[in-house]
Formats: C-alpha cells, structure tokens, sequence
C-alpha cells in the first residue's frame, strides 16, 4: 500500500532525454527548453529515456533491502564515526536533523569514489563483508558510476538550457576529485498516528549543485509550493528518475534556477521505503560565483562568491550535529 497523494499545486515535469543521448539535435532544443522551465519552477522534474539499465535498478534495490537486513551490530560496524573523513559508511536511525524538533526516521548509507584519505569528504568507503552481503559492494559501485555517467548527461543539458558551452560544467562534476556521493536509505514502516509526529527526512533544500533520485512504489517525496504553502506528493514514475536543483546551483545561477523544499513522509504502508540518492558536490575549490548568464547590465550578484568546500562544510555541520570532519 502505498501513501495516499493529496490533489497538488504543483505539476513535477517527465522530461525524455532520450533524444540528447540519441545525439537529435532537435529533440534536444526540446528537451533544453523542458529543463529550463523545470529548473525556473518548480525546482524539480522526472527524466526517463536515461541510460541506467532496469536490470541494475532492481538488484540495485534488492541488495539495499539485504543490507539492512543485517543485524544491528554489523551496520553499527561500519557507522560513519568510524570513517575517516567522517562522511562514509552507515548512518542509524535519527542521526540526521533536517527539520528542527525531528530526527530523520531513516536508515542511511553512503559511499562515494574510492580515493585514498584526503581532503574534506575525499577518502575511502566502509564496506560489510561480502559475505554478509554478497554482492552488495559490487552492485553499489557499478551503479555509482552509472549515476555519475547519467549526472555528467544532466550538467550538460543543464549548461545548454543556461546558453553556455555544453562542456561547461564537466570539470566540476566529472574530475577525479570532484565530490559526488551516493547515499542508500531505508524508511521503517509506520502507522497513520506515528507519521503525524515524525518524518522519514525533515524539509530542507539539498545542499550540492543538482540530485538525482532512485525511488521505490511506496511514495512519501513531498516538495513545497511557497505561493500557496502547501506540502505536495512527487508521484512515482517507474523507472523514473527525480532530480532537483540545490543549493549550490541556485546560488551559481543567481536565483535564476530554485532549489526548493522537499521532505519525505514515514511510510504509512505495509512495506519499507527504499531510495538511493546521488549528490553532485562538485570541485572543492571551484568558487561558486555568479554565472555571467545569469546576470543583466548593471544587476548586482546575489550572493557573495563562496567555495565548494567552505559551503558544504557549513551545511553538513548544520544537518549534522556531531560532525566534525
């Protein structure tokens, strides 16, 4: 059973890329303009037509739910405290804080590319045993580097719906040290009463540049419509992909592009929730200025230029009340 979707405010857009990867030169201007309008409001839209295969969604999915089948000793073996830069491996119920006066009712797990210990969230990933999970790390990697493949995809239409060089935008999404993570979550089943006073994740705006969402059947993905201030349901599209804009690229385009609110709601269902998110973090020391598209003669930047890394590092320290790395 799935959750129930109240009448909406707001229309999240499909949008098939199936003709950009298919290099038809015009079915891309179409689908340019599609990601504009989606990008301007309201912040979020589906994409089908991607390159990530059926196949590797579902056992993608299958060897999620294994993972947290796990006994609790086993995850709290790989809980991120252990990390050492602090943002890899398992994260338990209630250690995230998006919305004040909640704890996120979500199991979490995230990886990112397999570097040595380096700089702020650079280094290498925690892992289970395979033979607690077999297969898991293997499934997890292969679809991390396709979620980046199809991210690399997006950053281009998204420079060419902002009148920039396709390419604009590859150095920052697709280098060896550019910060991208994938994060697996479960979210425990719940009765109507319990999800009145909690959430699966507290309302906030993501914090990178652009997100891509893998979403089970069971629903829950809520974004904010601020001109009636109303809470309203993504639906589910399978196969689909969710993406929306973050912070960072809100900030890049000067207000052009909406990184808007969105929270998920415990699963009133008979069945967990599963998700796995890919964040596009970026270059840690690319400045995050205003880009020269978007601005007018004589229009004065929003906002003061920042780093990547000085960004993040204040975000993750407010979501992340322990975190110090």
């Amino acid at each position: 059973m799935a959750i129930e979707q109240a009448p909406s405010h707001v229309t999240i857009p499909v949008i098939d890329i199936s003709g950009y990867i298919a290099g038809d030169s015009s079915r891309t201007a179409h689908i340019v303009e599609e990601l504009r309008a989606a990008c301007r409001a309201p912040g979020f839209f589906q994409i089908v037509g991607h390159t990530v295969s059926p196949e590797l969604r579902d056992r993608l999915f299958a060897k999620v739910a294994e993972f947290y089948a796990l006994p609790s000793a086993k995850k709290s073996a790989l809980r991120q405290g252990l990390s050492v830069n602090g943002a890899r491996g398992y994260e338990a119920i209630g250690a995230e804080i998006m919305e004040a006066d909640f704890r996120d009712q979500k199991e979490g797990f995230m990886i990112g590319p397999e570097l040595p210990p380096g700089r702020f969230m650079q280094g290498p990933n925690l892992w289970p045993e395979d033979g607690d999970c077999p297969g898991f790390r293997s499934t997890m990697e292969e679809y991390f580097a396709a979620a980046r493949n199809l991210s690399v995809k997006l950053f281009r239409l998204l420079a060419l719906s902002l009148r920039l060089e396709e390419h604009y935008f590859d150095a920052f999404v697709d280098s060896r040290d550019s910060v991208s993570m994938s994060r697996a979550h479960r979210y425990p089943r719940t009765s109507v009463d319990a999800a009145k006073k909690s959430r699966g994740t507290g309302a906030h705006t993501d914090f990178g540049a652009m997100t891509l969402l893998l979403q089970d059947e069971i629903g829950g993905l809520e974004v904010f419509h601020r001109p009636s201030s109303t809470w309203n349901a993504v639906p589910y599209v399978e196969g689909a992909y969710v993406v929306n804009i973050g912070d960072m690229m809100e900030q890049w385009t000067n207000g052009r592009y909406m990184s808007t609110l969105h929270r998920v709601i415990s699963p009133v269902s008979n069945k967990d929730r599963y998700s796995v998110v890919f964040f596009n973090e970026g270059l840690l020391d690319q400045v995050i200025e205003c880009i020269p598209t978007c601005i007018e003669p004589g229009e004065t930047p929003l906002h003061e230029p920042v780093t990547v890394e000085a960004h993040l590092r204040k975000r993750y320290g407010d979501s992340y009340r322990e975190y110090t790395a």
